[in-house]
């Protein structure tokens, strides 16, 4: 079961891609392609269209594509095509995090629920007992991480564990995180008689070597960085302290000039909590997470649609399979945990053609998330401050003048006026009520928000001499394309602050901590 691991061009499959881009060509079950329908796909992504037909044949495949590429449906849907319901464990999926094992679960069990598919995560932290007695009492998919998988496998603790089906996903990301003795000594407990699928962002030297010792005659699969960046989304991210998200997320979304918005959150607590706070100080914001009845987040969507509400606050799994083209700006109110969750959350902006932003808040010690992210997906994202409070005022002043002279004089104006008259002077009237116009737009929370300049010099520095940041370590990371500008946009002066607003582990899906999703 070896093969060398070459760039042989005789060995990719370029000139099989299929004619028509539809996922009918593919010739999947009716419960699959009511799933997919239901998710919202529409066409398949290139690493789609060449790894499905591929892996419905039976071939084992070493694709190498950036992340937010649709990997997910690439493996899983063809893999649950060909599991039987009645069976056991069918297939295995090793990620690197909890975090991608839960997303890779919901996206799984979403795609394979109308055929009675169920799926189990296997991570650390968790009961040993609950996740085997959930595998045993007859789940089909099992999605793990590598260290707690090797010692449920070194232990015996599982039965019959013959999955006939093998997937690494972000197997470079797995190198990264020291596990690949882990990976070596799994496969030495899976049977040789397998279809293994190999998906890496990079092929480094080692994860070549592995894959020639695990993989089959396999096909080789690329999709270029240029088929997974979109241009017309410019990319922000502000640093701040922990305790000042919520300030931040409010100031920007002041300062922005927004239509339609999407705040990305991680848990579903934190999605009410944010949802309430904004809504609660005249935003209509909505939430939108996997606790809610399908009603409810088809009514939520369609308030989004519609102009009901003009901010959703949704976790990443339930914010899958949204397309709404008029979405300017999505906030990660905490930077995500793996790139392919950043490329998923910005896709929902700079949409049909539209430009669009996208704005990442994190703390100084998730400078290295930031950083493997930008070298996974090869992006480029500019780093701003927050606006102050006093320039926001400055600019907003001017956002006045300009509505006072468009304001249309009511009949009533007179009578008032005359009222005010027999008890104050012309002069002091004026100048009431262009008080109460800048009343009305007060900008909350404190002057300054985030890290200051010279603060943030000096945490750069530090992790630098540390050797933290990870990824492109060097000034040129994190300093080559800030901006001193305090982001961009004039601050809404006319926003009307009287809006009305909506309010806001391991095991089977839907059994699952129910503060995630």
């Amino acid at each position: 079961m070896s093969n060398e691991i070459t760039e042989n061009p005789e060995q990719t499959i370029a000139e099989a891609l299929p004619v028509e881009e539809t996922f009918e060509q593919f010739g999947l079950k009716k419960d699959i392609m009511r799933a997919i329908g239901y998710a919202g796909f529409k066409v398949p992504s290139p690493i789609q269209l060449q790894a499905i037909p591929l892996v419905m044949d039976g071939r084992d495949i070493v694709a190498q594509a950036q992340t937010g590429t649709g990997k997910t449906a690439a493996f899983g849907l063809p893999t649950l095509n060909k599991i039987d319901p009645n069976g056991g464990v069918q297939a295995l999926i090793i990620t690197p995090t909890r975090e991608l094992a839960n997303q890779v679960s919901d996206e799984l069990y979403k795609y394979g629920k109308q055929a009675g598919l169920r799926t189990v995560t296997v991570y650390g932290g968790s009961s040993y007992g609950r996740q085997i007695g959930l595998i045993e009492r007859g789940a089909q998919i099992v999605i793990a991480t590598p260290g707690r998988l090797k010692d449920i496998l070194a232990r015996d603790m599982l039965k019959d564990f013959s999955p006939s089906t093998v997937i690494l996903d972000e197997a470079d990301e797995m190198l990264d995180m020291g596990f690949l003795d882990d990976i070596n000594e799994i496969f030495a407990y899976l049977p040789s008689d397998r279809q293994t699928l190999l998906f890496s962002a990079t092929m480094p030297a080692p994860i070549k070597k592995l894959a020639e010792r695990i993989l089959d005659n396999p096909a080789f699969i690329t999709i270029t960085r240029s088929e997974t960046t979109n241009v017309d989304i410019e990319q922000k991210y502000y640093v701040i302290d922990e305790n000042e998200r919520d300030d931040a997320i409010i100031r920007l979304l002041d300062s922005e000039d927004t239509t339609k918005c999407v705040v990305f959150c991680r848990t579903k607590k934190e999605v009410d909590r944010v949802a309430e706070v904004l809504a609660g100080i005249g935003y209509n914001a909505k939430g939108l997470h996997g606790d809610m009845e399908q009603r409810q987040r088809e009514a939520v969507i369609k308030g989004l649609k519609t102009g009901q509400y003009d901010i959703l606050v949704a976790t990443d799994v339930a914010a899958r399979g949204i397309h709404i083209d008029d979405v300017s700006h999505v906030f990660n109110y905490h930077i995500p945990f793996d790139s392919e969750s950043y490329v998923h959350r910005i896709g929902r902006t700079g949409r049909a053609g539209q430009k669009g932003m996208a704005i990442t808040l994190l703390t100084p010690r998730e400078f290295k998330e930031l950083q493997r992210i930008k070298s996974k997906v090869g992006t480029t994202m500019e780093h701003a401050y927050v606006p102050s409070k006093s320039s926001i005022k400055s600019a907003n002043i001017s956002k006045m003048v300009d509505s006072v002279e468009k304001q249309r004089i009511f009949d009533e104006a007179h009578e008032l006026l005359d009222l005010l008259r027999q008890d104050i002077d012309d002069e002091k009237i004026m100048y009431k009520l262009v008080s109460m116009v800048i009343d009305r737009q007060e900008v909350k929370g404190p002057n300054e928000i985030g890290i200051n300049p010279e603060r943030l010099e000096k945490i750069l520095e530090n992790l630098e001499r540390g050797g933290g940041g990870g990824g492109n370590r060097g000034r040129g990371g994190y300093r080559g394309n800030r901006s001193r500008n305090g982001g961009g946009g004039g601050y809404r002066g006319n926003r009307d602050r009287n809006r009305s607003g909506g309010g806001g582990g391991g095991g089977y899906r839907g059994n699952r901590d129910r503060n995630r999703d």
